[in-house]
């Protein structure tokens, strides 16, 4: 059996939604045992469609399904002291805890991170908030959209003309969860020296800040606003999206070769010698002119055409694709990106994979969780429940 390089250690997951469910499902990925531990009645991601035949089942939600795989499903009621008091018998064990409760639930429970570590001096743990525990936005409320706006990507994104543009889905919820996974096993490997653990901090908002790279440079370098631009780039031309006959292409010609390449390859290296496209530079200063040159060939020609013969010609293009074309994607099938999982009420579906590839370690996707399904292997297992007692804390809404 292949060794998985997480091997031995012990998440325990307290998040709901996106970003600390991201985060442990990528310690489960990679061979930790992740126990995910919810309400009894399923933590709110089940309840988020789409569903299976448009039919809602807390069982079968895809938002649930893809941010839980390869998790140990358990159900605790941590609202009654007994609850927090096996929450605290399973911490003695761990090696890790995420969860993403407002700010000082987790010490209105009796769950604070500095108390756990009193009881296992070497455990890890997560907290993913929005903005933090400390400053002025600490208690404040956010979504994916109050994220994307007040960590500034929201207004560099969009057509010049009009209001700024979120991208699609839970960005910033999954940079949250990739950086509290990071931060994770850097405390992980801290560990190793000094034996104790420490607590990780993530806010959602330092996470969109810190991916701005050019935009905060600049504005540091030259006090220079970045505004936006669309689907253009300020100093080269052609680099945009441009419809062709059957669908939409992306060029993105960046250096002054590939731009004379792309030109002689469809047929109009006479534009070199008119002043206004001779560079890829003045050619940025004229490109709804240049865009019209060029526009009868693009239209007459595929995506197929367009892309592998400008690829062919080392001029960068590529497939403006859907989410259709991004599943027959003939590289992401190639490399095994999609597998698929049969769970057992939500059916066999295609599901994205992981972006690592490992030699000796790989990561293993499995399917989500049931409810509750690892309760006696798990409460039984590792803290010697009795079936009486496992019956008594389900009678009492415990379990």
């Amino acid at each position: 059996m292949t060794r998985t390089a997480l091997d031995g250690l012990l998440v325990l997951d307290l998040s709901q939604f996106v970003a600390g469910a991201y985060c442990g499902k990528l310690f489960a990925a990679f061979g930790a045992e992740v126990i995910k531990v919810e309400p009894p009645e399923g933590e709110g991601a089940r309840h988020e469609g789409p569903f299976p035949g448009s039919q809602p089942d807390p069982e079968a939600s895809a938002l649930f399904l893809y941010l839980n795989t390869g998790k140990k499903g358990t159900t605790l009621n941590l609202k009654v002291p007994e609850g927090v008091e096996i929450l605290r018998q399973l911490a003695r064990q761990a090696d890790v805890l995420i969860e993403n409760f407002a700010r000082g639930e987790m010490a209105r429970l009796g769950l604070d991170p500095q108390d756990l570590r009193a009881l296992n001096p070497r455990l890890v743990t997560v907290s993913i908030s929005n903005f933090g525990e400390t400053g002025p936005y600490r208690d404040y409320k956010a979504d994916s959209m109050v994220e994307q706006a007040l960590g500034g990507y929201m207004y560099v994104n969009g057509h010049p003309q009009r209001e700024p543009l979120a991208m699609g889905g839970h960005q910033p919820e999954y940079q949250g969860g990739l950086h509290g996974y990071s931060g994770a096993l850097v405390a992980l490997l801290a560990r190793e020296s000094s034996g104790r653990g420490q607590h990780v901090e993530i806010s959602i908002h330092e996470c969109m800040a810190s991916i701005h790279q050019f935009t905060v440079n600049r504005y540091v370098y030259t006090g220079r606003v970045q505004k936006r631009i669309g689907n253009r780039y300020q100093r080269a031309h052609p680099i945009t999206i441009y419809p062709c006959k059957d669908g939409l292409v992306s060029i993105a010609v960046s250096m002054q070769d590939q731009y004379e390449r792309f030109l002689r390859l469809i047929g109009r290296a006479d534009l070199l010698a008119d002043a206004r496209f001779a560079t890829i530079s003045v050619c940025s200063e004229n490109d709804a002119a240049f865009d019209g040159e060029i526009r009868p060939w693009l239209m007459e020609h595929t995506r197929d055409e367009i892309v592998y013969s400008c690829q062919k010609n080392r001029a960068p293009a590529a497939f403006v694709n859907d989410v259709g074309q991004i599943m027959d994607d003939p590289q992401l099938r190639a490399r095994g990106f999609w597998q698929e999982l049969s769970h057992p009420v939500a059916g066999t579906w295609p599901v994205a994979g992981l972006p690592f590839h490992m030699s000796r370690t790989p990561p293993a996707v499995r399917r989500a969780c049931l409810l509750g399904e690892h309760n006696r292997e798990v409460f039984a297992g590792r803290l010697g429940f009795g079936e009486a007692r496992l019956a008594d804390l389900k009678a009492r809404g415990i379990l």
